[in-house]
């Protein structure tokens, strides 16, 4: 029964995108505000059908991040970037150049301001990054994923050094974001769980720091916190390795 709830939730998810994407597209392109209004309408939608059909609920903890700030959050599932959307007030994403060509989610994506960046052209796209980064006109909250994909509960891939460069030219205060939501809505799966995905804003990390000691320490808080939520919800995440700055610094002098 849970799997053909499942499927139900999952056929809904993109005839709701299409239909919403669809309909909202001339505001969209009337306005900024019609994008964010349209794709925070659509993320309630599809919390609203987790919840009734798949039994799934979502949570965010913490102290919502506001104004100009850098946001380098744990990606386990499409659901923890509609979390993330739908809590903070102005959000555009750091997203992989590809899905600029996605059905709907390209054009509200480039509407609101995300950056489009080439995956292996490391140079070409750290200035896309910065660049991209400082053109809008009012205080945003810029989203980047720092392990560049999604990664399934109790994976270890280093974080890029991305992350850093932003944090680093930007010169601003960066939060850390942790996640379970992989182990309700996976990658790969159709089955949906039910239980609570919890998406959780962690302290601040204050502008000033070197590129490897933030990138050792975004990457130790992100993925301590992210594993407190999976075992809160169950599921042991195993050992994780403990990153230093020498770490990053030695990978970064390669």
């Amino acid at each position: 029964m849970q799997l053909l709830r499942s499927a139900v939730f999952e056929i809904l998810v993109y005839v709701v995108m299409a239909v919403m994407g669809i309909l909202g597209a001339p505001f969209a392109l009337w306005s900024v505000n019609g994008a964010y209004a349209v794709c925070r309408a659509y993320a309630r939608v599809v919390f609203f059908l987790a919840r009734t059909l798949c039994g799934l609920r979502v949570e965010i903890r913490g102290e919502v991040p506001t104004g100009e700030v850098l946001i380098a959050a744990k990606h386990q599932s499409f659901l923890d970037i509609l979390m993330i959307f739908e809590a903070v007030p102005r959000p555009k994403f750091v997203m992989k150049k590809e899905l600029k060509w996605t059905p709907f989610i390209g054009l509200y994506a480039l509407r609101i301001g995300s950056t489009p960046v080439a995956r292996g052209r490391k140079g070409q796209a750290m200035t896309q990054m910065v660049a991209h980064a400082g053109r809008a006109t009012e205080p945003r909250q810029l989203v980047i994923y720092p392990q560049g994909t999604r990664v399934a509960p109790g994976a270890r891939p280093r974080f890029k050094v991305g992350a850093g460069v932003l944090y680093d030219r930007l010169g601003g205060v960066c939060i850390p974001a942790a996640t379970n939501a992989g182990l309700f809505w996976g990658r790969r799966t159709l089955r949906k769980r039910p239980g609570l995905a919890v998406v959780e804003f962690l302290a601040p990390i204050e502008p000033g720091l070197a590129i490897p000691e933030f990138m050792a320490r975004v990457e130790n808080v992100v993925e301590e916190a992210s594993d407190r939520l999976m075992r809160e919800a169950g599921f042991d995440p195993g050992p994780r390795p403990e990153r230093s700055a020498a770490d990053y610094a030695d990978r970064r002098n390669r």
